[in-house]
C-alpha cells in the first residue's frame, strides 16, 4: 500500500493541510505500518521541503517518498530531502504531450531515462510514471517502459490519471507491462467513475504488487482509489494480511476529514457513519441474532475501529427498541416494546431524528419501568 494523501490528496480542490496536519497524518500512517508514505513534492515550496525531510527524518516504518517531474530541479530536490524512494513522472498519451508539456514522445523517452538514471545514481530507490497511462497508445507506453526498465528503474506505477478505466480493461494494461519489464508494478487509480478501488485491486489480480492509495479517496476531482478501502478488500475479501494495523482505520479517517475539510459521506464504504448502522427492522433484527446475517461478516466494525449502531427511525422494528431501551436502562414488557416503536416510527416518519433523550420519553410516557426506579422499589 503506497499512500498519497499528503501529496494527491492534498491536491484536492480547495484542500491544504499544514505543517502540522502533515506531520500528524503522516505519524498515524506509520504508526499503523503503511509500507510506502509519499510525503509530497518537495521542489513545491521552501515548507513542503521542509515537511517532506521531517516526515523522512521521523518515519520509523514506512518507506518515504517524494515526487519529482523528470526536471533536474525536481530530482535534486527530492533527493536533498532525505526520502527513500523518489517517484518522478512524464506525460505519455499523446493529448497530454501536446498540449500539457509540449514535448515530442522522444523527449519524453529521454528526460525519463536521465531522471531515472540520476536517481539511480544517487542510491535512492526510483519509481517512474508513465501518466495517462490508460490513454497513452500502447506501443509507446511498452516504449516508454522498456526504456526506464533499461536505465534501472525499480518500480513503474501505472496511473489511470483521468479515471477512464475498467477493471477488465486495466488489468490488461498491467498484464502487458510486465512482459515488458522486470520493475514491480504500481497501480494508481482515479475515481472519475467510482470504479478506482476497483481497478486497483484488478491490478493485484493481474500482478501489480502495489496500489496508491489516499485516505478517503481524496484526491484530484473525484479522488483516488480509497486507503481504506483497499486495505480492508485485499484483508477481507482476498485474505491477504497487509501487515497494516486496521483498527485504526476509522480513526485515521476522522484525522484526514478534519484536516482536508472534506465530509466523510454517510454512505462511504468502511468509514462512513451508515458502514455498520441499521435502521430496517428486518435487518436490524438479523444483526442482533448474529451481525453476519445483514453485514459482510469478514470485515466487522471492530476490525476498522467502529462501532456498530442500531439508529431508531422510520424503517425501525421491535428489535431494535428493545435493545436501546435495554440500553438506557428499560426493562419493557412486550406490549410497552409495541407502543414505544409506534411512536419512534411515526416521530421518525416526520424526518425527525430519535436520540436516547427522545426514546426515554417515549418510554416514561409509556410508563415503563426504569432500573432505577425497580432499585428504589426493592429499597423500599
Amino acid at each position: 500500500m503506497f499512500d498519497t494523501t499528503l501529496r494527491d490528496g492534498e491536491q484536492s480542490p480547495r484542500t491544504s493541510f499544514s505543517y502540522e496536519e502533515k506531520r500528524d497524518i503522516a505519524a498515524t500512517l506509520d504508526d499503523m505500518g503503511t509500507h510506502v508514505i509519499e510525503a509530497g513534492f518537495p521542489v513545491n515550496s521552501d515548507a513542503e521541503f521542509e515537511a517532506v525531510a521531517d516526515i523522512a527524518a521521523s518515519a520509523d516504518y514506512s518507506t518515504t517518498c517524494g515526487l519529482a517531474r523528470v526536471v533536474d530541479k525536481d530530482i535534486e530536490a527530492a533527493l536533498d530531502s532525505g526520502v527513500d524512494m523518489v517517484h518522478t513522472f512524464v506525460s505519455t498519451s499523446d493529448v497530454q504531450l501536446a498540449d500539457s508539456m509540449h514535448a515530442s514522445r522522444e523527449e519524453a523517452v529521454e528526460r525519463a531515462v536521465r531522471s531515472v538514471e540520476r536517481v539511480r545514481d544517487a542510491g535512492a530507490e526510483v519509481m517512474f510514471s508513465p501518466m495517462d497511462a490508460t490513454r497513452t497508445d500502447e506501443e509507446f507506453l511498452i516504449e516508454v517502459v522498456e526504456a526506464v526498465s533499461e536505465a534501472g528503474v525499480d518500480w513503474i506505477n501505472l496511473p489511470d490519471t483521468c479515471g477512464v478505466a475498467t477493471p477488465t480493461r486495466f488489468a490488461r494494461m498491467v498484464r502487458t507491462v510486465r512482459e515488458h519489464t522486470d520493475a514491480k508494478i504500481d497501480v494508481h487509480a482515479h475515481d472519475d467513475f467510482g470504479l478506482a478501488s476497483a481497478n486497483a485491486m484488478a491490478g493485484f489480480e493481474a500482478g501489480a504488487a502495489q496500489a496508491q492509495v489516499s485516505v478517503n479517496g481524496i484526491g484530484e476531482r473525484a479522488g483516488n482509489a480509497a486507503y481504506e478501502e483497499v486495505v480492508m478488500a485485499a484483508e477481507s475479501l482476498y485474505g491477504v494480511d497487509t501487515g497494516i494495523d486496521t483498527t485504526r482505520i476509522t480513526e485515521l479517517a476522522r484525522i484526514v476529514e478534519k484536516a482536508s475539510d472534506i465530509p466523510i459521506p454517510a454512505n462511504k464504504p468502511v468509514v462512513g457513519r451508515n458502514a455498520f448502522s441499521h435502521e430496517s427492522g428486518i435487518h436490524a433484527a438479523g444483526v442482533i441474532e448474529n451481525a453476519d446475517t445483514f453485514e459482510p461478516g469478514v470485515m466487522t466494525p471492530e476490525m476498522v475501529g467502529a462501532t456498530r449502531e442500531f439508529v431508531l427511525g422510520k424503517h425501525t422494528g421491535t428489535h431494535s427498541v428493545r435493545k436501546r431501551l435495554a440500553d438506557i436502562g428499560f426493562d419493557p414488557t412486550d406490549a410497552e416494546v409495541r407502543e414505544v416503536t409506534r411512536r419512534v416510527k411515526d416521530y421518525g416518519a416526520e424526518k425527525e431524528r430519535v436520540n436516547d433523550t427522545t426514546l426515554e420519553a417515549f418510554a416514561r410516557d409509556v410508563g415503563v419501568t426504569h432500573e432505577d426506579e425497580r432499585e428504589e422499589e426493592v429499597r423500599a
